[in-house]
């Protein structure tokens, strides 16, 4: 039900939707959309081996599945460093709670 409603407001939102493969290969320029972050940043995640690709010919390809686990672990991390800083801010009474 809640992957209906996401797809119901994103189209009610006037966004695409497509259904893919977590198999299908995807340019970095695709990578880039998902994560919303600029084509370059992505390129730079693939050399330092943040993410794995492969080249055909002078084209990246990626994993639709490698890019989910990526942006699934940069969101946990997230969260977690977040939840560091409140508890941290916390124990120093700087008027969070």
């Amino acid at each position: 039900m809640k992957l209906l409603n996401a797809i119901i407001e994103n189209m009610a939102q006037g966004k695409s939707i497509a259904l893919m493969s977590t198999d299908a290969e995807i340019s970095t320029q695709q990578a880039a959309d998902i994560l919303n972050a600029s084509r370059p940043h992505v390129i730079k995640l693939l050399e330092k081996g943040e993410i794995p690709f492969k080249k055909i010919g002078s084209h990246r390809r990626i994993l639709l599945q490698d890019i989910l686990k990526y942006e699934a672990k940069f969101k946990s991390d997230r969260r977690k460093h977040l939840d560091d800083l409140a508890k941290e801010a916390q124990k120093l009474n700087l008027g969070y709670e």
